[in-house]
């Protein structure tokens, strides 16, 4: 066990709190930059996707350890980023327009079989998107939809025209 301990250099209350300053700024970088891709995009990964997330987390481990590997370091990054998780939790909590500007909101996409293709531009949604989520429902399309509506997780819910009401 001392020879483990014998190996771990010592490292400054000052280096850490600065680990801990990186880490949080990385993580405002990556929670603008993943609302920035859009919801469609963070909801369909691929495998393409899922390397460049792996990728992207060995980057950011780097930039937010300074290349560190040591014990101190990896508590105080992974706590940081925890903290902030929890605090920017509650701030949403208390401030939900802070939460629809920052997380995002549910956005219509089709209303009484009309859609609304500025929002489906705007949301990066195509056309054989909103068609394959109306099939997923047992609808044929739009048409057949009282609304579509896209999630904040990128899922695009259905809601079908009840009985006895014309599509147009």
């Amino acid at each position: 066990m001392s020879v483990v301990l014998a190996a771990v250099k010592p490292i400054s209350v000052h280096r850490v709190e600065v680990q801990a300053i990186k880490a949080a700024i990385v993580f405002v970088f990556l929670v603008a930059g993943f609302r920035l891709l859009g919801k469609r995009e963070a909801a369909q990964l691929n495998v393409y996707d899922l390397a460049m997330l792996m990728a992207l987390a060995n980057a950011v481990q780097n930039a937010m350890t300074g290349g560190l590997g040591n014990f101190p370091v990896g508590v105080a990054t992974s706590s940081t980023i925890i903290i902030l998780a929890w605090a920017v939790t509650r701030v949403f909590r208390r401030h939900p327009v802070l939460e629809a500007r920052f997380v995002g909101s549910p956005v219509v996409l089709v209303r009484d079989g009309q859609v609304i293709h500025p929002r489906l531009r705007g949301q990066r949604v195509t056309t054989a998107e909103v068609f394959e989520a109306c099939r997923q429902h047992g609808i044929e399309g739009p048409a057949g939809c009282e609304l579509a509506i896209l999630e904040v997780d990128g899922s695009i819910s259905i809601i079908p025209k009840r009985p006895g009401t014309d599509a147009p």
